[in-house]
C-alpha cells in the first residue's frame, strides 16, 4: 500500500479531529459535576481517536498500523456509547447527539476503509 506522505492527509484523521472539535464544544455546556466525569471521558475518547490513527500512521509496519486503527475503532465505540449516554441523561440535546453520533459512524467507515486496505477481509 501505499501510504500518504503525513496522517494529516488522511481523511479519518481530518474527520476525527472534527469530531474531537465537536465533542469539545458539546460538552462546555455540561453540569459542573460532569467536569470530571462523562464530558472529560468523551473528550478523552475523542481525541483518542484521531490519535491513534496518526499514532498507527506512524508505526513502520501495517500489522502495528492495523493495531492503532484496530484501537481507533475501540475508542470510537466507547465514544458512541458516551454520546448515547449524555443523551439519554439529557446532557446533550437529541438532534445535536445525532450529528455526533453520525459524524462519528462516517469516522468509523474511514477507519474500517483504511484497515480494509491494510489487510483485505479482515475488519
Amino acid at each position: 500500500m501505499s501510504r500518504t506522505r503525513h496522517y494529516r492527509d488522511l481523511i479519518a484523521w481530518q474527520k476525527a479531529m472534527d469530531l474531537a472539535r465537536a465533542i469539545y464544544a458539546s460538552t462546555e455546556e455540561f453540569p459542573r459535576s460532569e467536569t470530571f466525569g462523562l464530558r472529560m471521558q468523551l473528550r478523552r475518547a475523542s481525541v483518542n481517536v484521531a490519535s491513534r490513527i496518526a499514532e498507527g500512521h506512524g508505526r513502520l509496519t501495517d500489522a502495528e498500523n492495523r493495531k492503532e486503527l484496530s484501537a481507533a475503532r475501540g475508542a470510537l465505540s466507547e465514544l458512541q456509547t458516551q454520546l448515547e449516554l449524555a443523551a439519554s441523561l439529557g446532557f446533550i440535546e437529541s438532534a445535536a447527539g445525532e450529528k455526533l453520533l453520525d459524524l462519528s459512524t462516517e469516522v468509523a467507515k474511514l477507519i474500517n476503509g483504511l484497515l480494509g486496505v491494510l489487510n483485505p477481509g479482515e475488519n
